[in-house]
């Protein structure tokens, strides 16, 4: 996920403000500064003192908007979700009717997000990792999204004609997964490198 740029200055700053163009409201500058903040720092290790000191609002903004901390995170998990299949649908809706070649779309664009130096893994497993509790809204929010993600390969696999497309389709996401994760130990030079290329040969040795 790319990092957001540091939030505007503070509203009580009027000479500040004015320079900078109107400010956007207090709500998406705590969303904004809650997605950056969680995303490289961890959900746990970020408290609501600093996403307010970020945003530059009060913490009775930030509860009016989101009601607890909890429900922040469950936003930003949701927006990264949006943001994940805005990606994919772009592969998909570049090379209509062929799910090969979308695929090997979104793999070729996940290699050079992970080669980024900001680049901190998926955040809805990092979300997983950090929230095992299998009754957290956090956790319940990424399982969702691992699901449908899963249904949408699977479906994809069998639109290639693939002799069983469940099997692909899970090996297409453990490759997206391993991808995500391989990058932040090994880096660009990795596994990753060849993300595209695997990817090709488990397609066409899954083809009927």
């Amino acid at each position: 996920m790319k990092k957001t740029p540091r939030a505007a200055p503070r509203p009580d700053d009027p000479d500040r403000a004015q320079k900078a163009g109107p400010l956007p409201r207090a709500a998406d500058r705590i969303r904004s500064s809650a997605q950056d903040l969680f995303y490289h720092q961890g959900i746990r290790a970020v408290g609501v003192d600093a996403i307010v000191a970020e945003a530059g609002v009060t913490k009775p903004s930030l509860y009016r908007s989101f009601g607890s901390k909890d429900d922040l995170v469950v936003a930003y998990l949701r927006d990264y979700e949006s943001e994940f299949w805005r990606r994919f649908e772009a592969a998909v809706a570049a090379h209509p009717g062929d799910p090969r070649a979308q695929i090997l779309a979104y793999f070729a664009g996940l290699t050079e997000r992970t080669s980024r130096s900001e680049y901190r893994g998926c955040g809805l497993t990092n979300a997983c990792i950090e929230y095992p509790e299998p009754d957290h809204p956090a956790r319940q929010v990424s399982v969702a999204s691992k699901r449908r993600v899963r249904a949408r390969l699977t479906e994809l696999a069998s639109q290639m004609g693939a002799r069983d497309p469940e099997a692909l389709g899970d090996g297409l996401l453990l490759l997206l997964e391993g991808a995500c994760a391989s990058s932040q130990v090994l880096g660009a030079e990795g596994p990753v490198r060849h993300l595209a290329d695997a990817a090709a040969r488990l397609i066409d040795a899954s083809l009927k």
